[in-house]
Parts: structure tokens; sequence; C-alpha cells
């Protein structure tokens, strides 16, 4: 292995292709991502035969233009490092493909990587350039003094991690042992991820894809507790035990075996916001949204209208009893996904929490998670906006430790669509 420890990410689980090179695991140096919103847009959701496709597209370019930003060559590299599962199955074989291809040509160890741990390592790569900075500011008579406190912020000690995205819900203990990282699920969601729903609602709503960011952006103008949606108490099922779930990450350990006070489940709430919709009258407001960015026939050539720019162009698009209904949703999400992961921390006695995926980048779910863990002497750290949504310099971050320890992937390696974190 070189002195330079870099690795070169790829990532192609769902509908961004991302190419990254980051050294030994604590600096990106370059992170590019090709995203695929403008060709999903239009039906509300990714295809996943049309993601594939553009991955095909993409990833010659991306990963070129990874190295030029790098400033590095392929014989400058230590490793490739790629997204194995979970995901979508075409999208991920690209990657996979392409990847392989490229660390056998060069001679170099291809490095498989569990998508859910990158999300984790977006946070510790975000917390070593940290530590990195920090040390390099320091002065040699300062160095003393600040020694105790870089070890209590070490990004190398035991965490709760929320992953929680548009596939994803899961609460994961993180270990660091033996050079590398263990993971223990302690809790997931049933049936959709947190994402998911706030997609679902959106285009419920006849709002722009993805949804997260315009239920982010018009939760500011609405009265959070004007529609009082609550959360059930989870209970576990006998004839649910060992049934897969239907999130990605299928095999997973079975419901019974999870305590039921950190089990999510988002399905109940969008129903809800349906009936809310159709009981007030709010359907033909968001039919009218809807047709005007998701026409009836989306494969002709007609633009799409462009989703608004500004908040408040997007607040004119909808009423006050829309505005009340998006900012009570959100309010009553991020409490559960509050609720559920301080409880499982105080249950495991965890003293750091790491929140991470594409949700983290929310507004509300930021401030309020940080509130709350100020609150009860809980550090809590999160991914930049940058990195909370997919990426490969998380991927690359999360393989540094396998590199050091030898786990490289076989040449059968192939996709794993319900891989599991462990």
């Amino acid at each position: 292995m070189s002195s330079r420890g870099l690795i070169l990410g790829i990532e192609t689980s769902c509908d961004e292709t991302a190419a990254a090179v980051v050294e030994r695991g604590a600096h990106a140096l370059s992170s590019v991502v090709a995203s695929q919103i403008a060709t999903h847009a239009r039906y509300g959701g990714v295809v996943p035969e049309l993601a594939s496709r553009e991955h095909l597209r993409a990833i010659v370019p991306v990963v070129r233009a990874a190295l030029e930003q790098a400033q590095v060559t392929l014989a400058d590299l230590d490793a490739v490092a790629v997204t194995s599962g979970p995901g979508l199955a075409g999208a991920l074989l690209v990657g996979i493909t392409y990847a392989k291809a490229l660390a056998f040509a060069n001679q170099l160890p291809l490095i498989a990587v569990n998508h859910l741990e990158g999300h984790i390592h977006a946070v510790l790569l975000q917390e070593r350039e940290n530590v990195t900075n920090s040390s390099s500011a320091q002065n040699a008579g300062a160095e003393a003094v600040h020694e105790g406190e870089e070890r209590e912020n070490s990004p190398e000690q035991d965490a709760l991690a929320l992953v929680v995205s548009g596939g994803h819900t899961h609460l994961y203990l993180a270990h660091p042992s033996a050079g590398t990282w263990r993971y223990r699920l302690i809790g997931r969601t049933l049936d959709d991820a947190a994402g998911e729903a706030y997609d679902k609602v959106a285009k419920l709503l006849g709002l722009g894809y993805p949804g997260g960011p315009w239920i982010d952006t018009l939760a500011q103008f609405g009265n959070p507790r004007a529609v009082p949606f609550s959360f059930a108490q989870v209970k576990t099922k006998a004839h649910l035990a060992g049934k897969a779930p239907r999130t990605k990450a299928a095999k997973t350990a079975p419901i019974v075996r999870l305590d039921p006070r950190f089990l999510f489940s988002f399905s109940g709430i969008k129903t809800a916001v349906l009936r809310y919709v159709e009981l007030n009258g709010l359907r033909t407001e968001a039919d009218a949204r809807a047709a005007r960015l998701y026409p009836q026939n989306p494969g002709s050539e007609r633009a799409v209208a462009t989703p608004p720019q500004t908040k408040e162009e997007a607040q004119t698009l909808c009423s006050e009893t829309t505005l009340n209904l998006v900012a009570s949703f959100q309010h009553a999400v991020v409490g559960d996904l509050m609720k559920k992961t301080f409880a499982a921390a105080e249950s495991l006695g965890a003293q750091r929490i790491l929140v991470t995926g594409g949700v983290a980048a929310n507004r509300e779910l930021r401030a309020r998670f940080g509130a709350e863990a100020a609150r009860r002497g809980v550090r809590v750290s999160f991914p930049t906006l940058a990195l909370s949504t997919d990426n490969a310099a998380m991927i690359a971050a999360a393989a540094w430790p396998r590199l050091l320890t030898c786990e490289f992937a076989s040449d059968t390696l192939s996709a794993d669509p319900a891989l599991a974190l462990r």
C-alpha cells in the first residue's frame, strides 16, 4: 500500500451515480455525483430500469471527473471500493461491474461496502476531517491541553446510528473492533422508510420530487400542531416471527428479536394524511399541483413544470390548511424518530448518536435532535448536507478499515439488493 492510502469509491445503489477519492478514510479529495432527479421527477419516484440506464451513461465520465478533481491517476490508488447492496439490483450491478473491471485491469484490491455502513461513515468521515483540521491548527504548546478533549470526541468510539433515508430507517449500535467496525441492529421500520413517507405524502399533495426538501421548506409556514398526528406503540405479532420486512435491507434480524420500543412504522401516518386530504377538500388543490408537475403523458416531449425555486414561491402554491398539514406531518415524523432514537440511546447507555442518510439533511430534524441531545448531555453528529444524500465519499471512507485489515471482495462479487449490515 502506498503512503497516501487512496481509495476510489463508486456508488450506484439507487438514482445517483457517484465517485470519489478519499485519503486514509479521513480526507475527501474529490466527490462527484450525477443526479437523476430530472429523469425520475416526472414519475414522482425512481423508475429502476431508467436508473440503470442512466448509471450506464454516467459511470465512466463520473469516475474520470473524480480522479481529475482529486488530481490523481489510477496508478496512485490503493484500492477500489463499491456499494454491493442494499439497493436496486440493476443499478448496483452497473457500479459493481465497472469497479471489478477497473480493479482487475489495474491490479487493485476490490472492497465491497454495505450502503448503510457507507451512510454511517459519512458522519465519521466528517468527524475525522474535523479532528485532522483541529490538530493541524494547534501549535505544539497547545497539543497537550487538547489531547483529552480530542480523545473524548474521537470518531473511533461506540455510537448509536440512526440511518434515515428514502429506503431505510434503521437504528444500529456501531462498535469499532480490531481495526474495523461491527454493527448490531437495534430497531428498524416495519413498512415504509421515513424518507419514503415524505416522498409519498409530497406526491399525494401534488408537490415535487423528491418530497423531503419540499415538505421541509413548506413546513416552516404552517402550524406544526394544527393536525394531531400520533404514532401508536408498535406491537410484535407471533405470526411475524422471521418475516422479511418490506425495506431494502430485508435480511435482518426477525422482528421478534427486536425491542418493540425501537420499531418504526410510517404507513399509518401516510394513510392519515390521505384521509385528512379527502375530508378537508384538499384533493382538488393537490390534483391541480400534480397536473402541473406530472403531465398525463410523461413520455412525451412536453416540458414538465419546474418546481418553485424559492420558499416564497413554494408558499403561494399551497393553502393555509395544506401548509398546516405539511408542518404537522413533519413535526410528527421527526418527533417519532427522536423519541425512539433517544429511548434506544438511554437503554443502551450510548453517549454518542450519529444521524445520517438523506433525511438527515432535514432542517427541523437537525434542530430538534440537537436541542434534545444538549438537554440530555448526549453528543449528536450529522454529516454535511452534501454527504447526507447518496455519495461515493462515504463508500471510500467505509472501505478504509477494510483495506487495513485486508477484507477484500472475491471475483464472484455480485449485487445483493437485500444485503444486511452486521
